[in-house]
C-alpha cells in the first residue's frame, strides 16, 4: 500500500470513530406512570401512543433509546419511592404522569416532561405556562373552566339534579379549588347548588356519597384525581347503588360502568409529549418549551348505566357524544 493511500485510510477510520460512537449511544428515558399499575388498559394505550410517536421521530427502542417504565399506582408513598429510584438512575429525560408523580420529581434536577397535570402553575411546578422556567414543562389535561362544563353536561343529562357534590382527594388533587370555583360560578346559571366533597379514603367516599344521596335531586362530579381513578370501582358502585347521576373527569370510569365522562384524550397527549422528549434529547431546555393544553376532549356516555339508574339521556346529548357504550 502506498504511503498516501495508507494515510487516507487511517484518516477515514479516525473520522468515522466519533460517528460510530454516536450511533451506538443510547439515550435513556424514564416514564413514571403515576396513578396506574402495570396492565391497566388505558395506561398501556398511553404508553403505546408515546412509543409510536417516538419511533416516528426516529427513536428506536433498543437501538438509540431505552425507555423504562414504572407503574406505582396512586398511593403517594409508592409514587415517591418510584420517583426516587428514577432520580438515582439519572436518565436523560423523565416523562411523568399526573400531578403527584411530577411533584415527586420537582427538585430532582432532571429534565421532566409532564402529562395529565391539571394546574401546573398553582401546583408550583412551573412559573408561567408560556415560560415555565426551571427543568419542568409538559402537557396539562384540563384547564379550570372545565369545572363549569362538567356541571353543565351533568344538568343536561339529568335536569332533575339540584344539588351537586364535587368529589376529590386534597392530597392527590391539590388543584381542585380552581375547578370548584369554576363549577360554582356556573351553578346559578344552570339552577343547581354545588359543594366541595373532599375524600381521603374509601371510607370517606362511602360516607360522603351515602349522606349526599339522602335528599332528592343529588348528583356528583368526580374530579380527575389519581386516587379516585384507582378506586373508581368503589365510586361507580356507590353511584349506582344510590342512583346518583355522575360525571367523571376521566374516560377510565366509563369502561368500568360510569355514567358519563368529559375528558381530554390521554393517548393524544402522550403522543404529543414525544415531541418535547425528542427536543430535550436534542438539546432544547425544558424552560424554553411552553406548557401546552389539551387539543382534544372526548365526551363519553354509558347507556347501560343510564338505564340501570332509571335515567333517560336526551337524544341530543347522545348525538353529541364521541363515545357511546350500549
Amino acid at each position: 500500500m502506498k504511503r498516501r493511500e495508507f494515510i487516507t485510510l487511517i484518516g477515514g477510520i479516525a473520522a468515522a470513530w466519533p460517528l460510530a460512537a454516536h450511533a451506538q449511544q443510547k439515550h435513556r428515558v424514564a416514564v413514571l406512570m403515576g396513578g396506574l399499575v402495570q396492565g391497566d388498559t388505558g395506561g398501556e394505550a398511553e404508553a403505546a401512543a408515546f412509543e409510536s410517536a417516538m419511533k416516528a421521530l426516529g427513536w428506536k427502542p433498543g437501538v438509540n433509546i431505552e425507555i423504562n417504565y414504572r407503574w406505582p399506582g396512586a398511593e403517594l408513598d409508592q409514587v415517591r419511592a418510584a420517583a426516587k429510584e428514577i432520580v438515582s438512575a439519572k436518565p436523560d429525560v423523565v416523562l411523568s404522569r399526573t400531578t403527584p408523580a411530577t411533584m415527586a420529581l420537582k427538585d430532582s434536577g432532571l429534565p421532566v416532561v409532564f402529562t395529565l397535570v391539571a394546574d401546573p402553575v398553582s401546583s408550583g411546578l412551573v412559573e408561567r405556562l408560556g415560560r415555565p422556567g426551571g427543568n419542568i414543562t409538559g402537557f396539562s389535561n384540563f384547564e379550570v373552566t372545565v369545572g363549569g362544563k362538567w356541571l353543565e353536561l351533568l344538568k343536561e343529562a339529568a335536569p332533575q339534579v339540584l344539588r351537586v357534590a364535587l368529589l376529590f382527594n386534597p392530597a392527590t388533587a391539590p388543584y381542585a379549588q380552581g375547578y370548584l370555583r369554576a363549577a360554582q360560578a356556573a351553578a346559578q346559571s344552570v339552577g343547581a347548588s354545588l359543594t366541595a366533597a373532599p375524600c381521603s379514603s374509601i371510607a370517606d367516599i362511602e360516607t360522603t356519597l351515602a349522606a349526599h344521596a339522602r335528599e332528592g335531586g343529588a348528583g356528583v362530579i368526580v374530579m380527575v384525581d389519581s386516587f379516585l381513578v384507582e378506586h373508581r370501582d368503589v365510586v361507580i358502585e356507590l353511584a349506582s347503588r344510590y342512583r346518583l347521576p355522575a360525571i367523571y373527569g376521566s374516560r377510565a370510569y366509563i369502561a368500568s360502568g360510569g355514567l358519563m365522562a368529559y375528558s381530554a384524550d390521554y393517548p393524544d397527549i402522550f403522543g404529543r409529549s414525544a415531541t418535547y422528549v425528542d427536543r430535550i434529547l436534542k438539546g432544547t431546555r425544558p424552560s424554553d418549551l411552553p406548557v401546552q393544553e389539551p387539543a382534544k376532549y372526548i365526551l363519553s356516555v354509558n347507556l347501560k348505566t343510564a338505564n340501570a339508574i332509571g335515567l333517560k339521556l336526551p337524544q341530543n346529548l347522545i348525538a353529541e357524544a364521541d363515545e357511546v357504550i350500549e
